[in-house]
């Protein structure tokens, strides 16, 4: 019944019905072990399943992925008045970790921007274009190959993205950026495939892919390709790195977290305090060069 509601008024997908199947699935073997019906279960046993998983090694994100499952579960129950109350809403989630955003150094970056700079004719100039705009403006892999080229300022100095949930931003473009992008834009329509030149004209980066534009996974293999011609492990490059990247280096010098949540296009501030690492590192720097008990 609880399945079905998720399948008919949230309208769920297929994948995301069979997470939910396997999650409560699991939790009523567990009932079943100790004689008890899932649908009767309280606090108590939910708070011993949820130890079980942690104590079986299970990751805290997968452990909460299955509370949050179970909680869905038993407020749909109480809402259809099978129960009198919520028995989940007492326990609290297991802490998740959140890994520090992996990040090229400075250097590294300047590594890949010079690689890319000696590849030779259109596919060079569009790769450099590529790096360049996305450590300028740390745009997502799908904002960045999905730019319209309208999305360009007449004077090549602003982008406008349109993000997640159809939200605007305007971004300023470095110089380099708007060069590349200048120089780029001269061999744009040898990537319109013939016969589509209304369809690509459309796109920064067209291509013949379905979409008509260059695809998130095309430009993650470009990555990787120019990572190894750079010298990089190319497990170490991808083009969310370098959006990483470019957040951590403007932190580093010196930008707040409000316009770094602009920039990114992050609804809520706390999704950018993950790059606080670097904040905390400049403090400490900092301290260590300004404050006048700090050893030299």
């Amino acid at each position: 019944m609880f399945l079905e509601m998720l399948t008919v008024e949230r309208g769920a997908a297929v994948n995301t019905i069979e997470s939910y199947r396997r999650d409560l699935n699991g939790f009523q073997v567990f009932c079943a072990a100790r004689k008890r019906l899932i649908e009767k279960a309280d606090s108590t046993l939910i708070r011993s399943y949820v130890k079980k998983l942690s104590n079986a090694g299970m990751a805290s994100s997968t452990s909460a992925r299955r509370l949050s499952a179970l909680r869905q579960f038993f407020r749909f129950l109480h809402a259809e008045g099978v129960r009198g109350d919520n028995p989940s809403s007492s326990i609290d989630s297991p802490r998740l970790r959140r890994p520090l955003p992996k990040h090229l150094s400075e250097d590294e970056v300047e590594k890949l921007l010079k690689t890319a700079e000696q590849r030779h004719g259109s596919e060079g100039l569009r790769l450099v274009a590529l790096v360049e705009i996305l450590y300028a403006t740390g745009l997502r892999a799908s904002e960045l190959v999905g730019l319209p080229l309208s999305a360009i300022s007449r004077d090549g100095r602003i982008l406008i993205v349109k993000g997640k949930g159809g939200k605007e931003r305007m971004l300023p473009l470095s110089e380099p950026a708007s060069d590349a992008i200048n120089t780029y834009k001269e061999v744009r329509n040898s990537f319109i495939p013939r016969g589509h030149q209304k369809a690509g004209a459309a796109w920064l980066f067209p291509s013949r892919a379905k979409q008509g534009y260059l695809t998130r996974a095309r430009f993650g293999q470009l990555m990787k390709e120019l990572a190894v011609e750079s010298g990089l492990d190319p497990r170490r490059v991808s083009p969310h790195v370098l959006r990483h990247s470019f957040a951590s280096h403007l932190l580093a010098h010196g930008a707040d977290l409000r316009s770094l949540q602009q920039m990114l296009g992050h609804t809520d501030i706390a999704t950018t305090q993950i790059y606080t690492h670097v904040m905390q590192e400049r403090l400490r720097q900092l301290l260590d060069e300004a404050h006048p008990l700090a050893r030299n």
